[in-house]
């Protein structure tokens, strides 16, 4: 198999739908893809295929997002898969070098999104996660909106089976807000307390699950290129390329509907597996990581992605929480961009915020919110009904 490296990331301030007037999504690939290509310090004419996510559109909104770019007969996909979108187009836009199919291509992702909760597309055909939220049902009564019902049903059983509290939600909210105080691509840079937090307008209250504890909708786009090591040498690119070093991909398991178990009907058990083939890929472990971005989707899912990724044992994510591992001067810092809670999440252009992050933390350029010292990082991006995507980077001149 052929290295892959990321040679330049860009992307839109993530902004609440409709905020900007007459922003489009092909502005957005526009401007995100456009960064793309000037940090790379190349032009479009070299990308060999580009694998565009997003999961509001039309068919072909990839093609014409990336004509913004260029048009120039290339190959171009359009992905969709869910939450995860982003990262799912970042791993076909690495696959094609690293099977030696390409030595340079565009990963995009973009959202133009609703505001409020989100609903299904289409009423005359089953709805993706019906399987899903049928199997929580049996476990604990719906509740709309479902998103964040599921969430905090599954934060419930960590709650009732491990002892976390909702108190350990409210800290890990506050955290990822507190960081994109920093992140001028954050579409909420407000610094708020835990008790603030805890008396934010109710969205599942059974969870004592409130709104400042769950992502928002968001407007935005993210891009970054990907290249083979010929293309980088070529190029002389290594001072500022960062090498994807393990990457994989997973979708739902037995485990999902196996175990009776809400936290892995939302995916902690993708998450779990993808992690372990990244460790097994790089011969890394979770004690070489210093930043992790990983879906906070809702705060619950934070806790459990730190059990997923090997972080702390199974049942001992609040442990984390409550020891301040998992920001400035812990152990880990997670999420600095301010994660999906406060830096937004236009689904198909989260994995690919996070890729940015990731390498400008690799690179030393992530200025206020700099992690100093960073020479591994990792990403988890997860959509329910369902892939995990988790990818591991390291400098090319590490």
């Amino acid at each position: 198999m052929h290295k892959v490296y990321v040679i330049g990331v860009g992307m839109t301030k993530f902004e609440k739908p409709g905020r900007r007037t007459g922003w489009d999504y092909p502005a957005m690939a526009k401007e995100s893809g456009s960064k793309a290509l000037d940090d790379a310090g190349i032009t479009f004419d070299r990308i060999e295929q580009a694998h565009v996510g997003y999961v509001f559109g039309d068919s072909t909104c990839g093609q014409r997002a990336v004509y913004e770019l260029g048009m120039t007969g290339i190959p171009i996909t359009n992905v969709n898969n869910n939450c995860s979108t982003g990262s799912t187009a970042l791993y076909l836009a690495a696959s094609a070098i690293r099977g030696g199919l390409a030595d340079c291509t565009l990963a995009l992702g973009f959202e133009k999104m609703q505001p409020g909760s989100l609903a299904a597309a289409y009423e005359d055909r089953e709805w993706p996660v019906a399987k899903h939220v049928q199997a929580l049902a049996e476990i604990r009564e719906f509740a709309s909106p479902p998103a964040p019902w599921m969430y905090g049903v599954a934060g419930l059983e960590h709650n009732e089976r491990y002892g976390s509290t909702p108190e350990h939600f409210a800290k890990i909210a506050a955290k990822n807000h507190r960081h994109s105080a920093n992140n001028p691509y954050a579409q909420f840079q407000d610094v708020y307390t835990v008790e603030d937090i805890k008396n934010a307008k109710t969205v599942y209250a059974d969870a004592g699950l409130t709104r400042l504890m769950c992502s928002p909708t968001s407007d935005g786009s993210g891009a970054a290129v990907l290249a083979s090591e010929r293309f980088v040498e070529a190029n002389d690119l290594g001072d500022r390329a960062v090498e994807i070093v393990g990457q994989a991909m997973v979708t739902d398991l037995p485990s999902t509907f196996g175990t009776n178990s809400a936290i892995n009907l939302v995916g902690t058990d993708m998450s779990r597996t993808a992690a372990d083939q990244v460790y097994a890929q790089t011969g890394l472990t979770p004690d070489d990581l210093d930043v992790i971005e990983l879906h906070d989707c809702f705060a619950p899912n934070e806790l459990f992605t730190y059990e997923a990724l090997g972080l702390a044992g199974e049942g001992e994510g609040h442990k984390l929480v409550d020891g301040n591992d998992t920001t400035y001067g812990g152990r880990w810092v997670v999420n600095p961009s301010g994660g999906l809670i406060s830096k937004g999440h236009p689904l198909g252009a989260t994995g690919l915020a996070q890729c940015a992050e990731l390498t400008w933390q690799l690179r030393g350029e992530a200025g206020a919110r700099q992690v100093d010292g960073t020479a591994v990082a990792l990403q988890h991006n997860i959509g329910l009904g369902g892939a995990a995507v988790v990818t591991a980077y390291q400098p090319a001149n590490r």
